[in-house]
């Protein structure tokens, strides 16, 4: 399988550059640039154990400049001249500098949209790109030479560097993010390296992957049974319907009410998974995850609860089994980026990963996890190529700790009710008008306030709702979404009059960044 190997050196659009990678039917990997990834390139051409053929590498931008002492410095002895090369933004800054050339503070940060004013269409990376397209950067430094050697390949009104090559080797800078979408022909610059100048293969499908998948979780887990817990989403579903076409009935699944689920989602679920033919277990445990909880109003805190008693839950459960020696799960490619960090330093907890991290002493089980390599979207098509339902292929991300982070304060059996019965009004409403499909996540969050209302001649004072809706690719960057004004309104009046005990309903309008899409 031809792949890229991306050399991560923290900027917030290295996953962009390998779904982009993907997008084009090639498999691409994330590394951090002090990590151990020299040793994968230094494997034969033809890494027989991981299936891989190495046949280029990219050099991710980052929130350093190159001329900070501590920037990231990797050693490309080896590497340059030997595979293609292509730097983005820092990755061509730094090619810059180290290659004899000039790198410079800008007089004003180069952020947004910007136009090729020169393009050449002879380089190859630039086959088919045209001039005045759009292009998107993100940077505080200049390139102000690129050393002997080196040309220029396209340029911008206020960047004359915005790429450049060298003559004697297949390496290539551009001051640009081709990545991001407001490039407006970055894919057909990245299709251009990635097939045209590495020659890779478009090998990278969900058929290959579900097929070699199938037969590695064959070979791996033998004659031996696994555990796993559902979640109901999307990602532990198809981690079970891969596992469950390998070993079948050897895998146990393990569904956890914690009395944090949306409104009949228990009864639905189950219901489902019989329907797909797995073997699953339903386990009523809110009161023990309502205990936990209480008296905690921390964010953090909450989670760590609610994560704490899950595990103590479902290992009551996997000891209940006989000859289990693998826990299944569902963690993504995502989830283990951001769990190293690609600066070599600590790196600021969000929140934290239900799924990564590794298992308590007291869980003696190994782990498997098939879809630790894919992103989201690439989860999907997986599913649909195994013929998962598409209602639930669909269905909106749902966080780990449930309505237990929807609720603002401490969490309660009356308030997750409340929270319920207006969480299903807000996803129905948006499913009768054809909104659902087009929003990446919607919930419902129990405001910790209560106003004052009035309903006929009584006053009222009582909890406050906000909505919540955003469009993403990837979860990393959302916009809220905006609705038409008289749909909002609709919803507003459906949820105070149906749900005693709600008086008023707002509509959260902030994006990711500098907002999160969940409150807590």
């Amino acid at each position: 399988m031809d792949s890229i190997l991306i050399l991560d050196f923290g900027s917030q659009y290295t996953q962009l550059i390998a779904r982009r990678v993907r997008e084009l039917n090639t498999y691409a990997e994330i590394k951090p640039w002090n990590g151990d990834w020299r040793t994968l390139l230094d494997t034969p051409a033809e890494d027989d154990a991981l299936g891989r053929r190495w046949k280029g590498v990219i050099l991710s931008g980052s929130p350093h400049s190159v001329r900070d002492a501590d920037a990231p410095s990797p050693d490309l002895v080896g590497v340059r001249g030997r595979w293609p090369l292509l730097g983005v933004c820092f990755g061509a800054q730094w090619l810059a500098q180290f290659g004899g050339g000039l790198v410079e503070a800008s007089d004003s940060r180069e952020y947004g949209r910007a136009h090729l004013t020169r393009v050449d269409t002879g380089d190859r990376l630039f086959a088919g790109m045209s001039e005045g397209k759009q292009v998107w950067m993100s940077h505080g430094d200049t390139i102000q030479g690129v050393g002997a050697g080196a040309r220029v390949t396209c340029s911008t009104a206020d960047v004359e560097y915005a790429g450049f090559t060298y003559e004697t080797e297949p390496t290539w800078g551009i001051q640009f993010h081709p990545e991001v979408y407001h490039s407006e022909e970055g894919l057909t610059l990245l299709r251009n390296f990635v097939h045209g100048i590495c020659g890779c293969a478009a090998d990278w499908t969900p058929a290959h992957f579900v097929d070699t998948t199938i037969e590695e979780l064959k070979e791996k887990l033998a004659g031996d049974h696994v555990v796993l817990g559902l979640s109901g989403g999307v990602d532990s579903s198809v981690a079970a319907m891969l596992l469950h076409r390998a070993i079948g009935d050897r895998l146990h699944c393990i569904f956890v009410d914690n009395g944090l689920l949306r409104k009949h989602e228990f009864e639905e679920v189950l219901e489902g998974y019989e329907g797909m033919g797995l073997n699953v277990k339903g386990v009523r445990a809110s009161e023990r995850f309502y205990y936990a909880l209480s008296g905690k109003t921390d964010p953090e805190a909450k989670r760590k609860a609610i994560g704490a008693t899950f595990i103590e839950v479902f290992d009551e459960e996997s000891n209940m089994l006989e000859g289990v020696k693998w826990l299944g799960q569902g963690t993504i490619y995502p989830d283990v980026i951001e769990s190293v960090s690609a600066t070599g330093g600590p790196s600021a907890t969000i929140k934290s990963h239900h799924n990564v991290g590794g298992l308590p002493d007291f869980m003696k089980l190994e782990v498997v996890e098939p879809l630790r390599m894919l992103f989201k979207d690439e989860v999907r098509r997986v599913g649909r190529e195994m013929g998962i339902d598409p209602q639930l292929l669909g269905r909106h991300p749902f966080p780990g700790p449930g309505l237990g982070i929807r609720i603002l304060g401490e969490v309660t059996p009356e308030k997750v009710q409340l929270l319920q019965e207006a969480d299903r009004i807000w996803i129905d409403k948006l499913k009768d008008h054809g909104h659902y499909d087009r929003v990446w996540q919607a919930g419902t969050i129990l405001l910790p306030v209560q106003s004052v209302g009035v309903m006929g001649d009584e006053r009222t004072y009582e909890q406050a709702v906000a909505l919540r809706a955003v469009t993403s690719t990837d979860g990393m960057t959302a916009d809220w979404v905006d609705f038409p004004h008289a749909f909002l309104a609709e919803v507003s009046n459906a949820i105070i009059n149906k749900v005693r005990g709600i008086n008023r309903v707002v509509y959260d309008i902030s994006s990711k960044p500098p907002a999160t899409i969940e409150w807590e």
